[in-house]
């Protein structure tokens, strides 16, 4: 059966294609009663609206911006380059730096993104009260947010795109509870800073489990980088020269670099467990200072926001979130390396 065309909108409404079209594509200059005339027609005949041959006749251009926090965090390092690569005739990306862990100035920089006509936002959440006041202007405006990597309240965002941390941080814990192998140990866990959803969820999750499954395990106070690989670097110096038995180090945050320096030399290392196959944490898994990596993958998580951004600003039915499954590397099952490409024999 032929599917319905707007002509055909159209004549059923009795109203001209050009009223038609105005109603469908949400031009305005309609009046109330010749819209609802279109509307109601539109649902007798279950019409689809064709969005790419409409966005075609509007030369429409999508905008998207990115807020990611700034500084040398090679995760996110890897994420702008990615996104580079998403500009196109079609679609604008833009990337928006901001101080990492700083609610207020995250709250101030959305502030300033307001006023402009965007199609989406992808925002690395905190869990911080400044954020409500642009997170609600954006929600009212019809304007979506999506949070990326680290999760935002419920209620002010449209989606969250990246793993389920909770899982991550339990993960972590099973992985370094059973390689104990019922000996008591200590675990030094390091995050970047406890007001990123994505950090807090894991250090829950990790808790949860060795308090749960490993008693033989202890937990020693919890240590905050700033994901600066220089204060983590201090940090696990400070901790492996003193009088506690360190058995193991969980890296929930960034800042790897520091941590493969801290170790490297050390005759006796503890298990080490840190998350993204960055340059540095792949080298220190091939050399043996890391014995796993826990690694989401980014070029997944773009994907999934720009998908669901542009089906909200089309008035589409929003896509079902994809569930981003991360994976767990060890020395023997790393991927090629992406930066050596590949050798034909």
């Amino acid at each position: 059966m032929k599917s319905p065309t707007l002509t055909d909108v159209a004549r059923h409404a009795g109203v001209s294609y050009a009223t038609a079209d105005r109603v469908v594509n949400n031009r305005g200059r309609v009046s109330a009663k010749s819209a609802d005339k279109v509307r109601a027609a539109v649902g007798a005949l279950r019409y689809v609206r064709n969005v790419a041959a409409a966005n075609l006749s509007q030369g429409r251009r999508y905008r998207y911006v990115f807020v990611l926090p700034e500084g040398p965090n090679a995760f996110f390092q890897n994420i702008r380059a990615l996104l580079r690569g998403y500009n196109s005739a079609t679609q604008e990306v833009e990337v928006h730096d901001v101080s990492a862990f700083d609610a207020q100035s995250l709250s101030q920089h959305l502030l300033g993104l307001a006023g402009r006509q965007l199609d989406g936002i992808a925002v690395v959440g905190l869990d911080a009260a400044p954020l409500a006041e642009p997170l609600n202007a954006f929600r009212d405006a019809g304007t979506p947010v999506v949070a990326l990597i680290s999760d935002l309240p419920v209620a002010q965002r449209a989606a969250y795109i990246g793993i389920d941390n909770v899982a991550a941080g339990r993960t972590a814990a099973r992985l370094l509870g059973q390689a104990h192998g019922g000996q008591n140990g200590a675990v030094h866990v390091i995050v970047g800073n406890l007001a990123a959803r994505d950090h807090h969820d894991r250090l829950a999750g990790f808790h949860a489990v060795l308090e749960s499954d490993f008693p033989n395990l202890t937990l020693l106070p919890v240590t905050q980088s700033g994901d600066c690989g220089g204060h983590v670097e201090a940090q696990v110096r400070e901790v492996m020269g003193g009088n506690t038995e360190v058995s193991a180090i969980y890296n929930a945050g960034a800042g790897n670099s520091g941590l493969s320096r801290a170790l490297k030399e050390r005759a006796h290392r503890p298990l080490v467990l840190a998350h993204e196959l960055t340059p540095h944490a792949r080298t220190a898994l091939e050399t043996g200072v890391f014995d796993y990596i826990i690694d989401q993958r980014p070029d997944a998580e773009i994907d999934a926001a720009l998908t669901l951004m542009r089906a909200i600003a089309d008035g589409m039915p929003t896509p079902r979130t994809p569930a981003i499954l991360p994976a767990i590397y060890v020395r023997d099952n790393l991927p090629p390396d992406p930066e050596k490409g590949c050798t034909l024999l």
